[in-house]
């Protein structure tokens, strides 16, 4: 008998005859080079193996397999219906005969032999993925579904996998990473351990990682809706819209049954700022599975940024009613700014905190009770909850200051006058993005809101491409800190590449009008490849107060990224970093930014409006000064903010935690002086 298992080949048939040790060594020689992907020598094995046994039924069915690897189609059907004919219950033999008519298009004569195959063993989960891509391929979808259920519930670690599903739907991501690499340490191309430790790279916020893992799974299953549902979330996390949604609506062809492909959905056609499309998947899946109260939170964030409050208002209660203890979807009301929560519900949040256990109280439920608080006059308990809220944060993700500091000034050191000047003339020229940068609170909603008020200017939302693009230079060193060091050996073309990249990643969010804005705040740092990319992009820096900026960070709880605002001295240094790399850019790009006061935005807004739309090469529009009248989606914690006329109450709110704010104060320095008391 030969030994199963090598090159995942598998299967072969016990012989009657004694097999001598130089078929079995001729035999492993042939399987190792199809290993090594090299199937003429594979071949020239087999072909020797048959010489001296003549229809010996394991090496025609290896012979079959180098024959169609090297393109053979025809040679590789013949060679393996002989091996079927020798031993009609051979079920790999059968599999493998199904694979060569699927390659030369033979689909109904490989699903009828798959059929066959499976029928003889249906524990051949490889088989099964095939059988599901023949039947997509048909447009037989729910025979298709049926056959991957089939799939994901053979092979031996069906277990194992269940069980580190279950620990990483419940958090417990290193745990669940674990098993799946176990699972692929015995099996590396076991589909659902794949697919799980993409789900792990992608929660981890690596979705490289995730998609390498996904393109892998896809050698065993190009329609898997499993796979496709992974791709849409690691393409959405990546800003891949298009993506994204191609991805998940494969997955909905061949299954629509499943809720979490109408969430992931829903979560595309959010992020595609397609928002009333979202909302329609999301009750598409609520209906298949009222449970889902992440769904219904989803729903009410949706209806936020379509400015429908009362509707928001109301998803976020019911999911308090469905379950008490939810402290996102009380902070979620809380960051509706202009919300005030009654008595009551004051009473319920403060006693979920008396009955956290120590350590598992949610930082949601103490910035939530900050703002009550707040609302109530009552600053030392709310600046208490806010400092709770921040330490648990910062904890859990601390923040490099000093790291950020020494990036900031390496950044000043390349992009120096004398850079610029050698690469004067490259990048796209292409002059439709608008770049609004600064600190996240200061004021870019709004000048996005004036901005996306023009008839020439698209309002998109806070797009991380930019970033993205300097985390792929960041990685061409070992240290994954090449940047911007690593810009001095790009060759030439570079930046305009990477300028009609930007652009291309960017269009599915357009509808056509001349501009469109990027408002992610963080891209004050990256003001140097911005106009190395696009030089004629406009860029302005909406700065605000910097106690003001500050605090306002520091009480707002962002989903993820921004880890300086978690603590008062991170986030006066990172100020300071800000402010010296904004003066820099003044002194080596002079007026290519515009700083735009968010203090003389609200004070003299007529002024400050001209001055904005003349630095972006826009003839004045009335609608602009009318910005609250837009109806656009907003998708950032300020969106019912710029929903209202212009106020000045945010214009020194910082005096009423004067005494809190002292470390704050300390670590803004002398910058202070560069702004009005």
């Amino acid at each position: 008998m030969l030994v199963s298992g090598e090159m995942g080949l598998g299967g072969e048939r016990m012989q009657t005859e004694r097999l001598d040790k130089w078929f079995q060594s001729a035999y492993a020689a042939a399987l190792a080079a199809l290993e090594r992907g090299e199937p003429a020598e594979a071949e020239a094995a087999v072909r020797a193996i048959q010489r001296k046994f003549p229809r010996e039924v394991n090496s025609l069915r290896v012979l079959g397999i180098a024959l169609l690897a090297q393109g053979r189609g025809a040679a590789a059907i013949e060679t393996l219906e002989l091996a079927v004919r020798e031993a009609p219950d051979f079920a790999h033999a059968r599999v493998d005969l199904a694979k060569a008519l699927r390659a030369a298009g033979r689909l109904d004569a490989a699903i009828e032999e798959m059929r066959r195959g499976l029928a003889l063993d249906g524990s051949l989960q490889d088989a099964w993925f095939l059988f599901g891509d023949l039947l997509v391929n048909t447009g037989e979808f729910a025979a298709a579904r049926a056959a991957y259920q089939s799939a994901l519930g053979a092979g031996a670690y069906v277990g194992v996998l269940e069980e580190a599903s279950l620990l990483l739907n419940g958090g417990e991501r290193r745990a669940a990473e674990v098993l799946f690499r176990r699972v692929l340490r015995e099996d590396a191309n076991q589909v659902g351990a794949l697919c799980g430790l993409a789900a792990v790279s992608l929660a981890a916020g690596h979705p490289q990682d995730s998609l390498r893992l996904l393109r892998h799974a896809q050698r065993q299953s190009v329609h898997l809706p499993l796979i496709q549902r992974g791709l849409a979330q690691t393409h959405l996390e990546m800003v891949h819209l298009a993506e994204a949604d191609a991805a998940i609506r494969r997955a909905l062809l061949i299954d629509d049954t499943a809720p979490s492909g109408w969430v992931v959905l829903g979560s595309v056609l959010a992020q595609s700022l397609r928002q009333v499309e979202a909302l329609d998947a999301y009750a598409r899946a609520l209906q298949m599975d009222p449970r889902q109260i992440r769904v219904l939170l989803s729903m009410g964030h949706v209806q936020k940024t379509l400015g429908r409050r009362a509707e928001c208002e109301a998803s976020y209660r019911r999911c308090i009613a469905q379950q008490p203890d939810f402290a996102e979807a009380y902070y979620s009301l809380a960051d509706l700014k202009t919300y005030r929560f009654d008595d009551a519900e004051l009473a319920a949040m403060q006693e979920l905190l008396r009955a956290a256990a120590p350590g598992r109280r949610e930082p949601q439920l103490d910035f939530a009770l900050g703002r009550a608080f707040e609302q109530r006059g009552l600053d030392v308990e709310a600046f208490e909850r806010y400092a709770a809220g921040n330490a648990a944060r910062r904890l859990a993700a601390p923040f490099d200051a000093a790291g950020f500091e020494s990036k900031c000034r390496r950044v000043a050191a390349v992009y120096d006058a004398a850079f610029f000047a050698a690469t004067a003339g490259e990048g796209c020229e292409d002059p439709s993005p608008i770049f609004v940068v600064g600190l996240p609170r200061s004021g870019s909603t709004l000048v996005e809101q004036v901005l996306a008020s023009h008839s020439r200017v698209e309002g998109t939302m806070e797009l991380p491409t930019v970033g993205g693009f300097v985390r792929e230079l960041d990685h061409r060193n070992g240290a994954q800190d090449a940047y911007p060091e690593c810009l001095r050996a790009l060759p030439g073309g570079r930046y305009e590449a990477l300028g009609r990249r930007y652009l291309e990643e960017t269009r599915s969010l357009r509808t056509g009008r001349p501009h469109f804005i990027d408002k992610m705040p963080n891209n004050f740092s990256h003001v140097g490849l911005i106009h190395l990319m696009l030089p004629n992009a406009k860029i302005i820096d909406v700065r605000r107060h910097p106690l003001d900026a500050c605090f306002s960070a520091f009480k707002q709880y962002f989903a993820k990224g921004q880890t300086f605002t978690y603590d008062l001295e991170d986030l006066g240094r990172y100020y300071r970093s800000y402010l010296a790399l904004m003066d820099h850019w003044d002194r080596v790009l002079p007026g290519k930014v515009l700083c735009l006061s968010y203090e003389a935005l609200v004070r003299d807004t007529d002024a400050q409006v001209r001055r904005l739309l003349t630095h972006c090469g826009l003839p004045f529009e009335s609608a602009c000064l009318r910005f609250h009248e837009n109806p656009r989606a907003v998708r950032t914690a300020s969106s019912e903010q710029v929903r209202l006329p212009i106020y000045d109450s945010g214009i020194g709110h910082w005096r009423r935690f004067e005494r809190q704010l002292e470390p704050l104060r300390r670590a803004l320095g002398s910058c202070l002086e560069r702004f009005d008391a």
